[in-house]
């Protein structure tokens, strides 16, 4: 059984309000004990409490913007960006060549944590001078700490605490790196329903790719980069928890969109592939997507050819 994620437990936000929720250790314990996770277990344990044995909000945060920050300089190793361009890059055009009325495309980066991808594509104007580009995450401290680092480098992209859903201005893409596996069960299926009810024309979601090799190679890259034990701990339970490509085109075969893959496990070498996109997009969109994409787009499948009852 997959092993839970110590940052997913030891904060707690409501996920329309935005506010924080104080969040028990002992209830953390109880939660990762039940998974037999001992190493789980002693990490926790080390945090601080306040009164009520509630984990200590601030040493949290601090926490969190340190392992952060080590997973953004195995991203920039990693060459995530460059990846997700090669992608985003025919996406944005697609767009582009069907769009009946003129302004930016509204580029929204759900979970964006620290803004690595949202600050790298300010960066290096990789997708071009007319897409807006905005991080969102339910954590405060994340996107207070992507903000400043964005005004510290000087760079053109805004950072919102908040829900990516609920935002007053739409998201022409939904993007996001690293979340997928956070969401389990219907929650999937409701995370890409939201944006299909959307005014959004695709999302695209890069998340570690399922292969038997993930966990090792998590193992290795984790324990080499990653100073805190938190880190390391949840960088291989994050790689144990990716979901199947079955799992996740079934899930974002939702009303109103047409669900793609692309370089699922079948088209891909195991031992190159970290992340890999599934996509929805608007029917319209994918003749100029696969045109964009050119003989790349044979990398891109769909729900059909994944027969019924894969895993």
């Amino acid at each position: 059984m997959p092993c839970l994620e110590i940052s997913d437990l030891i904060t707690a936000t409501d996920p329309r309000s935005g506010h924080r929720l104080p969040v028990r250790r002992g209830d953390v314990l109880r939660q990762v004990r039940e998974y037999g996770d001992q190493c789980a277990a002693r990490i926790v344990s080390a945090l601080p409490v306040n009164q009520g044995d509630i984990l200590d909000p601030d040493a949290v945060d601090r926490l969190l913007v340190t392992v952060h920050t080590e997973l953004q300089r195995l991203s920039e190793e990693l060459r995530i960006g460059e990846r997700l361009v090669h992608l985003l890059g025919p996406l944005c055009t697609a767009v582009h060549a069907t769009a009946t009325r003129s302004g930016p495309l509204r580029l929204v980066d759900v979970g964006c944590g620290l803004g690595y991808l949202v600050r790298w594509l300010a960066a290096t104007g990789a997708l071009g001078p007319d897409v807006e580009l905005v991080g969102v995450d339910l954590n405060a401290a994340l996107v207070n700490e992507a903000a400043r680092l964005a005004r510290s480098e000087g760079l053109d992209c805004s950072f919102v605490h908040g829900n990516a859903f609920h935002l007053p201005d739409a998201a022409t893409i939904y993007i996001s790196t690293g979340v997928l596996h956070h969401i389990r069960g219907p929650a999937l299926t409701e995370f890409f329903r939201l944006q299909a009810e959307s005014s959004a024309l695709a999302f695209c979601h890069y998340d570690i790719a399922a292969t038997r090799l993930a966990p090792i190679g998590a193992w290795v890259f984790h324990r080499a980069r990653m100073r805190h034990p938190l880190g390391r701990h949840d960088g291989v339970a994050s790689a144990q928890r990716a979901h199947s490509d079955a799992a996740l085109l079934r899930a974002a075969t939702v009303p109103g969109m047409r669900p793609l893959l692309y370089e699922p496990n079948g088209l891909a070498n195991p031992f190159c592939t970290t992340l890999r996109p599934v996509l929805g997009i608007r029917p319209h969109l994918e003749v100029p997507l696969r045109q964009a994409l050119g003989r790349a787009s044979r990398r891109l499948v769909g729900p059909e050819q994944f027969p019924e009852g894969t895993q």
